[in-house]
């Protein structure tokens, strides 16, 4: 008999039988692979992936909630239940040492975006594979929106320096109990860091995207000179091909990174 349990730090848990094995499918094989769960809540998608993958971490940060998955796989020493809150937790320390794991859950809606970067972060070092997680629908859209439209910003931007992004699937609120104020939306997130591939450092990267998308409405240029940027800089490493009044929304990653590369060059000959 599953335990009563009253809702607290905004927990909706996922009731809709499809859609709990949608997502743990949505995974694919993990039958030799690590699988990190945060937010399990009263293990709707944690017992599915319990017969299916090699290693299944439970991270739950309500007491009585990892209490109560804690008895419930007792018997099962595949399932390791931690009751920790995942933005103290290490994502790297959790994974076998060579390897990399797998990422589900249905984020918190007051954290997603804090959550995300921890993910990005661990992505970036080789630890993560792939995540499947749930969030608030108008997240995953300014998650997985393309540059050019009004969604697209910073986390976009970040990202999709990171990951590869798909959008899977939307429920309704009746898929949980207690329904939320909103719909929800499953992403996939393949991680693919694209510093590399174009040539930029990550941290310096990150914080030219920061200072880039610093107030939506401005233009680019003007997000730099008030970031510190000389206005003479600028004119000089800006790229012929970019508009000089682009907003930082309508170019993709690869104009990006071309000014910051022209920004380099100039500060380099000073």
């Amino acid at each position: 008999m599953q335990m009563k349990h009253k809702p607290k730090l905004g927990q909706n848990f996922l009731v809709d039988d499809r859609a709990r094995h949608a997502i743990a499918d949505a995974l694919g094989d993990i039958s030799k692979r690590t699988v990190i769960e945060i937010g399990p809540g009263h293990g709707a998608i944690t017992e599915i992936l319990a017969t299916r993958c090699r290693k299944l971490i439970a991270l739950e940060l309500d007491r009585a909630l990892a209490a109560e998955l804690t008895f419930r796989f007792r018997n099962q020493p595949q399932v390791q239940i931690i009751e920790t809150d995942v933005l103290k937790t290490d994502l790297r320390a959790l994974v076998p040492e060579g390897e990399t794991a797998d990422i589900v859950g249905n984020l918190p809606y007051y954290i997603t975006s804090d959550i995300l970067l921890s993910l990005f972060n661990a992505g970036s070092t080789g630890h993560l594979a792939r995540a499947v997680v749930m969030m608030q629908r108008e997240v995953a859209v300014r998650v997985s929106a393309a540059p050019g439209v009004r969604d697209y910003g910073l986390l976009s931007a970040t990202a999709q320096m990171h990951a590869r992004v798909e959008n899977l699937f939307t429920l309704p609120p009746s898929a949980f109990s207690p329904p939320p104020d909103v719909h929800s939306t499953v992403l996939r997130l393949d991680f693919a860091p694209r510093f590399a591939e174009l040539g930029v450092d990550a941290a310096g990267f990150d914080s030219f995207l920061k200072k880039s998308f610093a107030q939506k409405r401005k233009t680019l240029q003007n997000n730099l000179r008030a970031a510190g940027i000389p206005v003479d800089q600028l004119a000089t490493a800006w790229p012929t091909g970019i508009p000089t009044l682009a907003r930082a929304e309508s170019l993709t990653l690869n104009q990006m990174a071309e000014i910051y590369h022209g920004l380099d060059t100039v500060k380099m000959k000073k």
